[in-house]
């Protein structure tokens, strides 16, 4: 069989569990997602889910036995409609200076950069527009990470108007509320909401069985939503030791963005300049926080008991480079290469109430399975050589494809 592009094999149909039969992945080592490791096995994947580990193939055979076997990424912070309009500007999907319909197929576009790069969930914080893009990828058509959304953040109000806030988006169908508790790290990241108003906003969710994401930059800010019993902590780039064990001690989840937001925007400074706050002072606040940023995860690595995500903040120009907020944090962070793959697969599930469904490579957990080219616990950067990709079953790229499934 020839190499087929991986938008055409996964509309070609080709050989995969989701068509309902068992498949069987032949690996060099199994990395679990939960800090478990194997050799030489198989595994057995039927319908959208994982069957077993080990025991004989069944079905057809895909032999990755070259490869390291992972659970697909989980990036627990991406903006998937903000985009590069045609004359190369930055579009931030809340302008709205494009039709729907144009923005939504940039939406698209990113979401399959996203999954080839092996990706297979992500949590998309910021427009009501999200909504389409995950029931569209949900249908299965469309090649796709799985998505969660909070549709658009939730900034200011007395605490009814956060609670009805909160209740409008969640009955609209959003998966989780973003707040924002403090201003952008380029207005200087201090405090915007008090104590009680944020009481009230993750109050509500917390009723209505939802997730209260807060964006927080200021350590008085954390302490604030830490005080309010939010879920998680977005950024933290101002974050003190006294803020850090306050998360963990409260069992927050902690989502820093270390180094792919802020190079981004470096990288496209053109793209960005003169639009709202991404000003010249605004990208200097930006430096003095990627400076400070290694530190903060530093520090945050060191607190006892901080469950630390991972989440890139991916905006426009970042789609499909997710993995190099990883890398970065285990060449640069220091952070140990297993618990950096952990906080990406099973720990991010964790944060997104999803740990019983998705980030581990264990019996019953959704098929969403993908393979590099190398041994990342040696070498981080294997995550760049991603040869295979299967989402809930469906195999959506497989570089080695020339080889063709092999007999049972």
């Amino acid at each position: 069989m020839r190499f087929l592009t991986p938008f055409v094999l996964f509309l070609a149909g080709a050989p995969s569990a989701g068509a309902g039969g068992p498949a069987t992945l032949r690996v060099g080592q199994v990395l679990d997602g939960a800090g478990g490791r194997q050799r030489d096995t198989i595994v057995l994947v039927r319908g959208s889910r994982i069957e077993r580990l080990g025991g004989a193939p069944g079905g057809p055979v895909y032999d990755l036995s070259g490869l390291t076997l992972l659970p697909g990424g989980i990036d627990t912070h991406v903006h998937l409609l903000n985009h590069f309009d045609a004359d190369g500007k930055n579009h931030n999907n809340l302008e709205g200076r494009e039709p729907r319909e144009r923005a939504l197929l940039y939406g698209i576009e990113n979401a399959v950069a996203t999954l080839r790069a092996g990706i297979t969930t992500v949590q998309s914080l910021g427009a009501r527009a999200d909504r389409d893009i995950r029931d569209a990828l949900a249908r299965g058509t469309i090649p796709g990470p799985r998505v969660i959304t909070s549709y658009e953040w939730i900034t200011e109000g007395d605490e009814q108007t956060l609670r009805e806030a909160v209740r409008e988006r969640i009955q609209a169908g959003a998966d989780a509320v973003k707040i924002f508790a403090s201003r952008s790290i380029r207005e200087g990241g201090t405090p915007t909401l008090s104590e009680a108003q944020l009481r009230a906003a993750c109050g509500e969710a917390r009723t209505l069985g939802r997730r209260a994401v807060v964006h927080a930059h200021a350590a008085e800010a954390i302490r604030r939503a830490v005080a309010a019993s939010c879920t998680t902590i977005e950024h933290g780039a101002l974050a003190d030791e006294a803020a850090l064990r306050a998360m963990a001690e409260s069992g927050m989840f902690f989502d820093p963005h270390v180094h792919l937001v802020f190079q981004n925007y470096f990288d496209h400074k053109d793209r960005f300049l003169g639009q709202g706050n991404y000003t010249e002072e605004g990208f200097a606040q930006m430096r003095s926080a990627a400076a400070a940023m290694v530190g903060v995860f530093q520090r945050a690595l060191a607190t006892r008991g901080l469950k630390v995500v991972y989440g890139t903040d991916a905006v426009a120009g970042a789609h499909g480079r997710n993995w190099e907020e990883l890398i970065f944090r285990v060449q640069k962070g220091g952070q140990d290469p297993m618990a950096a793959l952990v906080s990406a697969t099973s720990l991010a599930a964790e944060s997104l109430g999803l740990g019983d469904r998705i980030g581990r490579i264990a019996p019953g957990f959704e098929a969403d399975l993908i393979a590099v080219d190398g041994d990342p616990l040696a070498d981080i950067t294997a995550l760049r050589r991603v040869a295979f990709v299967m989402k809930a079953g469906q195999v959506v790229r497989n570089v080695r494809l020339d080889r063709g499934p092999a007999a049972p």
